[in-house]
């Protein structure tokens, strides 16, 4: 699937964004948002690509392991469940282990509160599961 519907032009910011988005989130993940955009919701997936990928992500000061690192926390503290979700398997995508993503949940539980990175840690341990090929057993915490 290419970068944006055939009928939309796309920046350079954008397409260095789409790459760097492919790689951390995964093609089929940006494959489906792509995909489902309209014409009502495609300025905000342009936005997100070239500022948030093309632009910040593209940054060289901060390695992407560390950006994931920063996102799951902030991620977290700002209760985005459905982002966590994506940053975590990015997380994964940039190095980071299952180890390292625990101990940023329970880094910020200290920081912004244990219902929060309760919730976080839900979400990494259904998606390690569903990566692993196992059935999610429900809500254990």
């Amino acid at each position: 699937m290419s970068a944006a519907p055939p009928e939309r032009e796309t920046s350079e910011r954008f397409d260095i964004g789409i790459a760097i988005r492919r790689e951390v989130a995964g093609s089929a993940y940006v494959d489906q948002a792509l995909a489902n955009a309209d014409d009502m919701t495609w300025p905000l997936q342009e936005l997100v690509t070239e500022y948030c990928w093309g632009t910040v992500w593209a940054r060289p000061q901060l390695c992407r392991r560390e950006r994931s690192l920063l996102n799951l926390a902030m991620l977290t503290a700002l209760n985005r469940p459905h982002e966590v979700k994506v940053h975590i398997r990015g997380a994964l995508n940039n190095g980071l282990t299952r180890e390292e993503i625990i101990e940023v949940f329970l880094q910020t539980a200290i920081y912004c509160g244990i219902p929060a990175a309760i919730d976080s840690v839900r979400i990494a341990q259904a998606l390690f599961k569903e990566i692993d090929g196992e059935p999610d057993g429900g809500d254990e915490q």
